[in-house]
């Protein structure tokens, strides 16, 4: 029962690719990242808006991005001694491009067949696409998985994802699990550190605690109609993105470059804590992963806004941060085979309970 998973997120930064194992529970054997080459990441994020020629060029970054992607999991297979035989599906998110749900779509590359093609592994992929069919948000897809891990632990709690945008997931007993997407995690900040000091994020959120928060540039940012709206939600590089930050910074007077990265550090540690007393008002404890995790300046900020809360990396509790999304398309590859809806339509709004993805045999 070996399966692997592999996510690429909103950040771009790399691949993240996991082996797991499903008995008792999903748990992590081994793990590869490969770092996203600049100039494929260049072209990936190209195509998160209108342009000439897109058919052609997404076909082409696809191939790019699946090859890559296979590179990786033959490596993770060296790398542990496991034959391909061994692993009864790869799930594989794929790369998101687009994701509009308002009207009705959202487009994820990673061509599943040809990635089956080079691993010689069964690949299930198109995860959200049955979601948004039924009327859902297609996202976030991962509260399933957490409740299966983690709802033994204090309660209620939240899972918090902070990738390229944040989501979580909240869990408390007798109660049905719930999640939304919270508004943007690293992608702001990544983009200015980027655009002043062309480095690809802030590390530790080093630079983010040099500064002083603008608070009129805060409550620019947090007027965006998207926060006053209740979950289902979900959303992405569509609305935040670096033009939109463009915009707002040229309501203000100029403002030191350390101040805007603290402003976009506060921003999303207060999205993130507005969002989750809004939906769940005594929560225990705040488990964070992804790549925000390692942001000391964003958990430290967190912990100001809920001192109420335990706020730790899911580390703590014994799922690796950086590892979470990974696993959870392994484990939802899992489902679909089993015939296991893996959908939650409280979270996503769909009409029901769905089996999600499609399957591509090795």
């Amino acid at each position: 029962m070996l399966y692997i998973g592999i996510m690429s997120g909103t950040s771009l930064d790399g691949i993240d690719i996991s082996l797991i194992d499903i008995n008792p529970q999903p748990s992590l054997l081994a793990s590869h990242f490969l770092p996203m080459p600049p100039e494929l990441k260049l072209r990936l994020l190209s195509l998160c808006s209108s342009g000439a020629d897109e058919i052609n060029r997404a076909a082409l970054v696809e191939q790019e991005w699946v090859r890559l992607a296979a590179k990786g999991v033959s490596q993770l297979l060296i790398n542990t001694q496991t034959s391909a035989k061994q692993i009864r599906a790869i799930g594989s998110h794929g790369q998101t491009i687009r994701h509009e749900p308002q009207q009705h779509y959202t487009v994820q590359i990673g061509s599943p067949a040809l990635l089956a093609e080079l691993t010689g592994i069964c690949v299930v992929s198109d995860f959200r696409q049955r979601d948004v069919a039924a009327g859902g948000q297609g996202a976030p897809l991962v509260p399933a998985f957490h409740e299966m891990l983690f709802k033994q632990h204090a309660m209620p709690c939240a899972i918090l994802n902070v990738g390229g945008f944040s989501n979580v997931t909240l869990l408390a007993e007798e109660q049905h699990t719930h999640g939304f997407d919270c508004g943007p995690g690293n992608v702001l900040m990544d983009a200015w550190i980027q655009h002043i000091k062309n480095k690809p994020y802030d590390k530790n959120g080093a630079w983010a605690a040099s500064g002083t928060v603008h608070k009129a540039l805060l409550q620019s940012m947090l007027q965006e109609p998207f926060f006053a709206t209740q979950g289902p939600k979900s959303t992405g590089r569509e609305l935040f993105n670096f033009s939109w930050l463009q915009d707002i910074l040229r309501q203000h007077q100029a403002i030191a470059a350390h101040d805007v990265q603290a402003t976009l550090c506060e921003f999303t540690a207060q999205t993130i804590a507005d969002a989750i007393k809004s939906a769940q008002e005594n929560t225990q404890a705040l488990w964070v992963c992804g790549g925000g995790a390692h942001n000391k300046d964003l958990l430290n900020r967190l912990a100001r806004l809920m001192p109420q809360s335990t706020v730790a990396s899911t580390d703590a509790i014994g799922v690796p941060a950086d590892w979470m999304e990974a696993m959870a398309f392994a484990w939802l590859a899992h489902c679909c085979l089993e015939g296991i809806p893996s959908n939650k339509p409280a979270v996503t709004g769909a009409r029901g309970l769905r089996i999600l993805g499609a399957i591509y045999p090795a």
